[in-house]
C-alpha cells in the first residue's frame, strides 16, 4: 500500500508540474519594440556585443539591440521570436531576431534593424504602417538559435595584439545557450587560465600562452551547465581579425 501511494503521489506531482513547466518555457512576454536606421537596413558592425561584421549580417541582418535582456553581455547572440499586436498588420509568426547590440528606447525591450522590424508585418503596405508608427506593442519569447551546418567559430578580435594580448568572440552558438565563462589552457603550468569578459561577447587575456591554444567555455543552457572544450583550436601564429573554426556544434 505504501509503495502504491508513493507512486500515485509522484504521478500527481508530474501531472501538476508538467503543464507549468511547458507553459513557462513557451510563454510570450508583452513589451514594446522600435527600430534603428542604417543605409542598407542591416545591423551595425559596431554593436556593443563586439561581433563586428558578423553582427551586421548574421541571420540575414535580422538583428536587434536590447537593454533588459542584455544581462551584462551574456544575452549577446540569444535568439527571440517577436510578434507585434496589431492584427490587421502583424504576421502570426513575427520575426526571429539575434541580439547583437545594447540599446535603450521608450519602454522598449527591442530596437530592431530595419530588416528585422519589417518582418513583423504581413506585407509591404503593413510594413509601411509599422514604420510610420515608430513603436509597436509586441510579445516575445526566447527560442533556440539555429546555425544549421555551421560549427562554433573562435574569432580573434581586431583589437588583439600578437603575442601580448588576445581577445576572442565565440560565434554560431546554437540552441538556448549562454556562454558564462571562457578559459585557456596553460601548458607549462598545467592549469586553466580564466579569460575576462571585456564587454559584450568579447573575452580577453593579457600575456596569453605561447603555442597553439586550447580553450574551454562554460555553457549555461535550458537543461544544464557544462564545460565544452576545443583542443588547439587557435594556432600558434594567430592573427588579429582571423576566425578559426572548431569541430563543435551546440544544440
Amino acid at each position: 500500500m505504501e509503495f502504491f501511494l508513493k507512486h500515485i503521489t509522484w504521478f500527481l506531482c508530474i501531472m501538476v508540474l508538467l503543464p507549468v513547466l511547458c507553459t513557462s518555457q513557451d510563454a510570450f512576454v508583452s513589451s514594446r519594440a522600435t527600430y534603428y536606421g542604417s543605409p542598407d537596413c542591416y545591423g551595425t558592425p559596431t554593436g556593443a556585443c563586439g561581433f563586428g561584421e558578423y553582427g551586421r549580417k548574421i541571420n540575414d541582418g535580422q538583428v536587434t539591440a536590447v537593454s533588459r535582456l542584455w544581462r551584462n553581455g551574456t544575452g549577446c547572440g540569444a535568439c527571440y521570436q517577436v510578434r507585434c499586436k496589431v492584427p490587421q498588420h502583424c504576421s502570426s509568426d513575427g520575426v526571429t531576431a539575434v541580439v547583437t547590440d545594447y540599446g535603450e528606447g521608450d519602454r522598449t525591450d527591442f530596437i530592431f534593424s530595419a530588416r528585422a522590424y519589417a518582418k513583423l508585418a504581413t506585407n509591404p503596405a503593413s510594413s509601411a504602417v509599422l514604420f510610420a508608427s515608430g513603436v509597436v506593442e509586441i510579445e516575445y519569447r526566447r527560442i533556440p538559435c539555429k546555425f544549421s551546418g555551421y560549427n562554433i567559430v573562435f574569432k580573434v578580435h581586431e583589437h588583439s595584439k600578437y603575442p601580448h594580448y588576445l581577445a576572442i568572440v565565440i560565434q554560431n552558438v546554437a540552441g538556448i545557450n549562454d556562454i558564462t565563462a571562457v578559459e585557456v589552457w596553460q601548458e607549462d603550468c598545467q592549469q586553466w587560465r580564466p579569460m575576462r569578459r571585456a564587454y559584450g561577447a568579447v573575452w580577453d587575456l593579457p600575456t596569453p600562452p605561447m603555442g597553439s591554444l586550447s580553450l574551454r567555455f562554460q555553457v549555461s543552457g535550458s537543461a544544464e551547465v557544462k564545460w565544452v572544450q576545443a583542443n588547439k583550436v587557435i594556432p600558434a601564429d594567430w592573427k588579429a581579425g582571423a576566425a578559426y573554426q572548431s569541430d563543435i556544434q551546440l544544440t
